[in-house]
């Protein structure tokens, strides 16, 4: 696994032992990036559930403002951590260890509006996708998301759960396919692309 584009291209990154974590494939990370495009340059980016961190790490080095990574399994959290002191990532970030929830929960009250937000629970959690996906739709978060937000939700091609067009004020506009994974793009309003 490695940085696919930008500052920090082709440096590789650590993951845990084992099957638990489930990293964001390098192919499918370089597609989701070419599809944002520009859109990457300056922006807040969240990386829920975000594992080793490959998906915040390769929007810090494609000029993201800040990322904010979600994430509470400790294998997790012990190779995201290496990853940042290896890649030299001292700032422009900041990182919940206390999970998904408690990150966005911070944001909202904060007001802060983000531009990108990556989420990527394991594929057999349903609750994990209707209970974020929902947060970030509720008339009551709006303030969370910029007005020409993209909200990104990885998930299993072929898999008795698939996310729903619609999360309160979330439409889907996009659905990539790459093998047995796909990427659902939502807007906070219907007629935006992503």
């Amino acid at each position: 696994m490695r940085i696919i584009a930008g500052q920090y291209r082709s440096r590789l990154l650590v993951s845990p032992p084992g099957t638990t974590t489930r990293p964001t494939s390098d192919r499918l990370r370089e597609t989701m990036f070419n599809i944002l495009g520009p859109r990457i340059l300056d922006c807040r980016f969240v990386d829920l559930y975000a594992g080793t961190g490959a998906v915040g790490l390769e929007a810090i080095s494609r000029g993201a403002g800040h990322v904010y990574f979600a994430e509470n399994a400790a294998p997790a959290l012990k190779s995201l951590r290496t990853n940042l002191t290896n890649l030299k990532i001292g700032g422009g970030y900041a990182l919940e260890d206390r999970g998904v929830m408690p990150l966005l929960q911070r944001l909202a009250k904060a007001s802060t509006a983000m531009d990108i937000v990556f989420l990527d629970p394991p594929y057999d959690e349903e609750e994990a996708y209707t209970q974020t996906l929902g947060f970030l739709g509720s008339n009551g978060n709006r303030a969370l998301l910029a007005t020409n937000a993209v909200v990104i939700a990885e998930h299993a091609t072929k898999s008795k759960f698939q996310p729903a067009d619609r999360y309160g004020t979330l439409t889907r506009t996009r659905v990539y396919k790459q093998g047995d994974t796909s990427l659902s793009f939502y807007s906070p309003a219907a007629d935006k692309d992503a």
